[in-house]
């Protein structure tokens, strides 16, 4: 087979083994969003086998994908290993209960096939591969160990990476195995690539990656290239600090969202010979935009970037109501740049109004203001459990304070985060100073900056 007659999953397997490749292979994360295909909610195709399989096969029919996700839902695990979930209609459910949290007694029990969602989500997997998986390569998506252990844990296991550094070192040996046992079930099922997704690793210094999940990491993808398969190291959030320590894990590939810079990402993870996935803006191109924005910015992107070692991909799982037509255009301007290029001639995209956004006048406050910017609570795992420790921290304040989210997913939020100067997503602001920019404080260190601001 000749490089410009691979299919779709040679093209990515090409990429991943880091050969030559004849264009850069697209990877679009349809979590939730496939259901929109077929007029499904997020609920139901995570739920719903036959709705499930209908969903993605549109999307392999409309996106022509190198390579798709399955299912793109991290609390998969969290729900068989004890919490509860709340269901958000056309997202991911949200944890709701965290069954570790101030238990110092680690379990060992470990997820079985026929627990949760599994046999749903394994028999849906075995389904796609006889269906599709002879020209598209299937990626399983595992939670990584730091997001499994906030869910499991709860904000205690920032105070336990700090304060208990045994305890933490004991969850971690527990979500890593975790993720081991599910790699398995997901290669049995005919998985091609195995990424481990963990938002709040891009939460945590480099320092403390190094200390605490380095190792543990390291050994997941051992494991993973171990069996044969691909792996990729997915993470949410601005990772910038932690692609060196990433890279040193020895994964196949990192995926990364918008909040990196990939031409100065890409130096790092070439120096380590590591494949580099990203970066479709979720929000003001993909959610927000319009089919000409997303087409110039793959454009733009493909001309900016060494194409060997590279995906094209969303920053994360496109959120539900992404407009198809958003998403086609990205397909288009991948496998045809030189003529999107020449249907962007005379394109120029429209500018925000910032003149409507209201900032508040911190200096006259009549309490002090937390703000939090997101890209979404109720779908984005870093932003969820960074709200949430500025609502733990709150409750030491009650009404003497005021909490406020603003969701990046909102148009108008997008002009104040551009007005602001906000560069990172989650961050938080206390009287309008920047505090926390993609990372999580403990509690108490939280409660002492608010109290400054009385």
């Amino acid at each position: 087979m000749t490089i410009e007659s691979a299919s779709g999953k040679e093209l990515l397997f090409r990429a991943l083994r880091h050969e030559p490749v004849s264009a850069v292979p697209w990877v679009p994360y349809a979590g939730v969003h496939a259901g929109k295909l077929k007029g499904c909610s997020g609920e139901e195709i995570l739920k719903d086998g036959n709705k499930l399989l209908e969903s993605l096969l549109a999307v392999n029919e409309v996106y022509d994908p190198d390579g798709q996700p399955v299912v793109f839902d991290l609390q998969v695990e969290a729900e068989i290993m004890g919490c509860e979930l709340i269901w958000t209609g056309n997202g991911p459910p949200l944890i709701a209960s965290h069954p570790l949290a101030g238990v110092t007694e680690i379990p060992t029990r470990m997820p079985q096939k026929d627990e949760g969602r599994l046999p749903m989500i394994l028999k849906v997997m075995r389904e796609m591969k006889a269906a599709v998986g002879a020209q598209t390569a299937l990626y399983g998506l595992v939670t990584g160990p730091m997001t499994l252990a906030s869910h499991l844990r709860g904000t205690e296991i920032f105070m336990d990476m700090i304060r208990r550094p045994d305890q933490f070192k004991a969850i971690v040996a527990y979500v890593r195995d975790i993720a081991k046992v599910m790699t398995d079930f997901y290669l049995e099922a005919g998985m091609d690539v195995i990424a481990m997704v963990d938002p709040l690793a891009s939460q945590i210094s480099p320092k403390q990656f190094a200390q605490t999940i380095s190792e543990p990491y390291q050994e997941i993808f051992a494991y993973i290239r171990e069996k044969g398969a691909f792996s990729s190291f997915f993470v949410c959030g601005d990772a910038t600090k932690n692609i060196e320590v990433m890279c040193q894990t020895h994964p196949d590939s990192i995926a990364v969202d918008e909040n990196l810079n990939m031409i100065t990402t890409k130096q790092i993870t070439d120096r380590y010979n590591i494949t580099l996935g990203g970066n479709i803006p979720l929000t003001t191109k993909m959610l927000l935009g319009t089919q000409q924005d997303n087409m110039k910015f793959v454009v733009d992107f493909l001309d900016s970037l060494d194409h060997h070692n590279l995906i094209l991909a969303p920053g994360c799982d496109m959120p539900y109501d992404t407009p198809i037509e958003n998403v086609v255009g990205c397909l288009q301007a991948v496998r045809n740049p030189e003529e999107t290029k020449k249907m962007l001639a005379n394109y120029s995209a429209p500018q925000l109004d910032l003149d409507a956004v209201v900032i508040p006048d911190y200096e006259n406050l009549p309490k002090p203001l937390v703000e939090v910017f997101t890209l979404d609570s109720a779908t984005c795992a870093a932003c969820t459990y960074m709200l949430g420790a500025v609502q733990d921290a709150s409750t030491e304040f009650g009404s003497s304070i005021d909490v406020v989210e603003y969701k990046f997913t909102q148009p108008e939020n997008v002009a104040r985060v551009v007005k602001m100067g906000v560069s990172n997503l989650p961050s938080v602001y206390i009287n309008g100073e920047l505090k926390y920019s993609s990372l999580i404080p403990d509690r108490q260190a939280l409660v002492d900056e608010i109290k400054k601001a009385f």
